[in-house]
């Protein structure tokens, strides 16, 4: 095997939870008058941080950071009773974690979703134990800030040019690169295959299956 690690975002990359994420926030946004918005919406919002969403949701807001944490603060409260709903890993996934775990590939976890959350969803939505499974937590930056991927790989014993990174995002193909890590963009995420390759892809998967035939029998599939 070529690559001896692999770190998967969360949301859009190994779980679909862009509904529940929809329907958590707009459930906020109702109650302070604020607009809605549409699962494709929050498709282009999501990626960077609550911070970040939030702002971009109520951009009246953004210049006010005690009523941007209010808004996360009930988004959480409101979180811890919906992450659960209709959240699912994509169709493979579940088979091609399981495939790597028996090949003795390293897994871990990167996500910007709160470390509370992607803790949580990863052990009880997916069905293998991660090697490391590290979100956003005060004092460390998130994506696309390359410091919390060198964190992993300084934790999973491995160089840069021994893993993959597989994203959705632009945000998750520039952390990638500035760590030196393999880019692999994921096709069945929240966004396009444009993004992904004006963010710097080097490696697009069509399905999740195509990581296996990437790291397992090292058989590349470059973008296009």
């Amino acid at each position: 095997m070529k690559f001896k690690g692999v770190i998967f975002d969360l949301d859009g990359t190994l779980l679909n939870t862009i509904e529940d994420i929809t329907r958590t926030l707009n459930l906020v946004l109702t109650r302070h008058g604020f607009r809605q918005y549409s699962e494709e919406d929050c498709k282009l919002m999501v990626g960077e941080g609550m911070e970040v969403l939030i702002k971009r949701a109520v951009p009246e807001i953004a210049d006010n950071p005690e009523a941007i944490q209010e808004i996360i603060r009930e988004y959480r409260q409101e979180y811890t009773r919906t992450y659960r709903e209709n959240s699912r890993p994509y169709p493979e996934i579940p088979e091609v974690l399981m495939a790597l775990k028996k090949a003795g590939v390293k897994m871990a976890v990167l996500s910007n979703k709160s470390h509370e959350f992607t803790t949580r969803m990863t052990s009880e939505l997916l069905p293998v134990e991660f090697d490391l499974i590290l979100g956003a937590q005060p004092g460390l930056p998130v994506k696309p800030d390359p410091e919390p991927l060198r964190v992993v790989l300084e934790k999973l014993g491995l160089q840069p040019e021994e893993v993959v990174y597989v994203g959705d995002t632009s945000v998750d193909m520039e952390t990638a690169r500035a760590a030196g890590v393999l880019a692999a963009g994921a096709l069945w995420g929240f966004r396009s295959r444009e993004e992904l390759l004006e963010s710097g892809a080097q490696v697009l998967l069509k399905t999740p299956r195509d990581l296996l035939s990437l790291i397992i029998t090292d058989e590349n599939s470059q973008p296009e």
